[in-house]
């Protein structure tokens, strides 16, 4: 079993978010990982439930084998694999909290957006 303490990161592919979202995730839940699950658009498969077995099977590792506790999904501004809204992705997001919880992992479950200045807003 892996050592320190862990959460997972469901993120676009996008490069630019990477570091602004695992830096947030280490400062705010005092983790020394991020296990980072990445696809393009992923806030809108999420809230939709489509093809989400390969995802559900990755944070099964993150949450049984590192012991994850906490899953922080994002979406962010000009994103290429899901180009609409700040609110339809913000609305995404909150549908995607929700899935998430339905799936009855023992780890909080938290939304964030990032801006056009790669700062981290929380979806509630």
């Amino acid at each position: 079993m892996a050592e320190g303490k862990f959460a997972t990161s469901i993120s676009c592919m996008d490069g630019r978010i990477q570091i602004p979202v695992n830096t947030w995730i280490k400062k705010n839940y005092l983790v020394d990982f991020v296990d980072t699950i990445t696809a393009p658009g992923v806030e809108k498969k999420i809230s939709e439930s489509t093809n989400v077995e390969q995802i559900k099977s990755m944070i099964e590792i993150s949450i049984y084998k590192h012991k994850s506790s906490v899953i922080v999904i994002s979406g962010h501004h000009d994103c290429a694999g899901n180009p609409v809204s700040k609110e339809e992705q913000v609305s995404q997001i909150s549908k995607g909290i929700q899935n998430i919880k339905s799936w009855n992992y023992d780890a909080q479950v938290i939304g964030i957006w990032i801006n056009d200045n790669w700062e981290v807003e929380k979806v509630s």
